[in-house]
C-alpha cells in the first residue's frame, strides 16, 4: 500500500512539474528545447500521412457501403470480433423486385419476360459487386486500418513519451538555472562593517547548500538528457518507417485499381449480354449503340421483292397520296435502295405497290429511297 501511495505521489509530482513547464513555455517564461529540422519534417510528414489515410479510408468505405447504418453495424461486428451477416446489395434487391413483379404480371407478356431478364442480370451485378467489395476490403482497406490502428498508435505513444521527456528535460534545465542563480547570490561576500558575523556564517552555509543543490540538479539534467536522446532516436526510427508505409500503401492502391477495373469490366460484359438478350425478346425495344437510332422494326425484304431493286431512276412520285413526315431519329442507309435520314428534318413520303407496310418511299429534293415507318412522324 505504501509503495502505491509513493508511486502515485511521484506520478502526481511529475505531472505537476510538466504542467508548470508547459504553462511557462506557453507564456514565454521558460525556454523550450527544439528538435532539429529533419526531425520536425519527419513528424509533419507522419501527421500528413495519418490525416490523408483517414480521409481516404473513410471515403472508400462510403463508396463501398453508402448506407451509414450498415457501416456502423459492420463496425460494431468488427469490434466485437464477430462475423457480420451476409447483406443483400441494392442491385440484388432490385433484381429480386423485378423478378417478383414479373411473376405478378405474367411471364408471357413482353413486360414480364423483360423484367425477368433484367432482374436476373441485376442479381448477377449484385454478386459481382459483393466480390469487389470483399476484394477491396482485403487488399486496400485492411492495410490502411492496420496502419492507423497499429503503426500509428505506436508512433503516437512514442511521440507522447518523447514530449513528456522533453518537458522533464526543460524542467531540469530551469532548475539548474535557478539553482546557479541562487548559488551565485549566496556566494556574495557580506560587508563585515554592516553585517554581523552570524549572518556571514549563515550565508556560507546557504552557499554550500546551493552548491549541493546545483550538483544534484545537474545530475538530474544529465539523466534527463540521456533519456530524451534515447527516446528521440527511437521515435526517429519509427517516423522514418513512414516511407515503408507509403510503399505498402502504393502496392495496395494498385491492387484496388485492378479490382475496380475488373469489377467494371465484368459489369460491362453483363450489360452487353443483357442488351443482346433484350434484342431477342418479342415486343422489346432493343437499341443499337446510337441512342438516337433505334433498329429497323422489321427484317429486310427478300431479294425477290421489287422494292429491293428500288433506284432513283425507277421511282416516280404519284400524282396524289404524298405526305409530309418528320424524321424522329438519325438513320444510316443500309444500301443504295434506302435513304439516310437526319433527326427533325421534313421529307416527302408515299407508298408504292407491293412495298412492305413497314417501309415508305422517302424523297428529299432529288434524293429518293426507302425509309422505315418507325423513324417517321406523319404530318397531316
Amino acid at each position: 500500500m505504501d509503495f502505491n501511495v509513493k508511486k502515485l505521489a511521484t506520478e502526481a509530482g511529475l505531472f505537476l512539474t510538466r504542467a508548470v513547464q508547459f504553462t511557462e513555455e506557453k507564456l514565454w517564461q521558460s525556454e523550450k528545447t527544439n528538435l532539429d529540422p529533419d526531425f520536425e519534417n519527419l513528424m509533419v510528414r507522419a501527421d500528413s500521412t495519418k490525416h490523408w489515410t483517414e480521409k481516404i479510408l473513410r471515403q472508400t468505405e462510403i463508396l463501398l457501403q453508402p448506407n451509414p447504418s450498415a457501416r456502423i453495424e459492420e463496425f460494431l461486428y468488427e469490434k466485437l470480433d464477430m462475423k457480420a451477416p451476409s447483406r443483400v446489395t441494392n442491385t440484388e434487391l432490385l433484381g429480386q423486385h423485378m423478378e417478383d413483379a414479373a411473376k405478378e404480371f405474367g411471364f408471357e407478356s413482353p413486360y414480364g419476360s423483360t423484367l425477368v431478364k433484367v432482374g436476373e442480370y441485376e442479381r448477377r451485378l449484385g454478386v459481382v459487386e459483393k466480390d469487389f467489395i470483399q476484394t477491396a476490403d482485403i487488399s486496400f482497406l485492411s492495410p490502411l486500418r492496420n496502419f492507423l490502428e497499429g503503426d500509428w498508435r505506436i508512433i503516437s505513444k512514442e511521440r507522447r513519451l518523447l514530449e513528456n521527456l522533453r518537458l522533464d528535460l526543460d524542467a531540469c534545465k530551469t532548475r539548474v538555472k535557478k539553482a546557479k542563480a541562487a548559488e551565485a547570490k549566496a556566494a556574495v561576500v557580506p560587508d563585515f562593517q554592516e553585517t554581523r558575523p552570524r549572518n556571514y556564517v549563515l550565508s556560507a552555509s546557504a552557499s554550500a547548500l546551493w552548491t549541493e543543490e546545483v550538483e544534484k540538479a545537474e545530475q538530474e539534467l544529465r539523466t534527463a538528457q540521456k533519456e530524451f536522446d534515447r527516446q528521440a532516436e527511437v521515435t526517429r526510427l519509427l517516423l522514418e518507417g513512414i516511407s515503408s508505409t507509403h510503399v505498402n500503401h502504393l502496392r495496395c492502391l494498385h491492387e484496388f485499381v485492378e479490382a475496380q477495373a475488373a469489377y467494371y469490366k465484368q459489369c460491362h460484359l453483363h450489360m452487353q449480354e443483357l442488351q443482346e438478350e433484350l434484342r431477342r425478346v418479342p415486343g422489346g425495344f432493343g437499341r443499337n449503340s446510337n441512342q438516337n437510332e433505334p433498329p429497323p422494326s422489321s427484317e429486310p425484304e427478300s431479294a425477290s421483292s421489287p422494292v429491293e431493286t428500288l433506284t432513283i431512276e425507277e421511282v416516280q412520285a404519284p400524282a396524289s397520296g404524298t405526305r409530309k413526315a418528320k424524321v424522329l431519329y438519325d438513320y444510316d442507309a443500309a444500301d443504295c435502295s434506302e435513304l439516310s435520314l437526319l433527326a427533325d428534318e421534313i421529307i416527302t413520303v408515299y407508298t408504292m405497290p407491293g412495298m412492305d407496310s413497314d417501309w415508305l418511299v422517302g424523297e428529299r429534293g432529288n434524293q429518293r429511297g426507302k425509309v422505315p415507318v418507325t423513324y417517321l412522324e406523319l404530318l397531316s
